[in-house]
């Protein structure tokens, strides 16, 4: 990886749709956007603003989240998550992170990732892959290579 620059931004943009409803975790919960869509949102936004610095072969996996989702947000409203990097050691890297929709903010805190590469990675994974997962890697793997 390059050196990223603390202060790198990103965002991730999505309309809620009916998937994305906590309602559909549970019909008693209230038919609004789930908190792990907010957080997925964050992850994007924070790989949005990393994407530039990352060389062939690498990646980013999420290792922890502490977020507060304050405000609740129907179907329909698009929303917008925002990532700032403030903060690199090494491979590792902090964001402050928010969310908004259409009317207010709805969530907001911090996120680490570190880098990977995607190859050794996928190797590590591997004991821990299906039968038929392992099969899907494997073609995966023919078609990139």
């Amino acid at each position: 990886m390059r050196d990223a620059a603390v202060g790198s931004k990103g965002t991730f943009s999505h309309t809620v749709s009916d998937d994305d409803l906590a309602s559909r975790l549970d019909a008693t919960l209230p038919a609004v956007m789930a908190t792990r869509v907010m957080v997925g949102m964050m992850e994007l936004a924070a790989m949005d603003a990393i994407r530039s610095y990352l060389g062939p072969g690498e990646s980013s996996v999420g290792i922890s989240m502490d977020v507060n989702h304050v405000a609740a947000t129907p179907p329909h409203h698009r929303v917008r998550a925002e990532a700032e990097l403030t903060g690199v050691e090494g491979r590792r890297l902090e964001f402050k992170v928010r969310a908004f929709d259409e009317i207010e903010e709805i969530g907001s805190g911090s996120h680490r990732r570190v880098v990977i590469e995607l190859a050794k990675f996928n190797e590590r994974l591997k004991p821990k892959l299906k039968n038929q997962q392992l099969a899907s890697a494997s073609r995966g793997a023919d078609k990139s290579g």
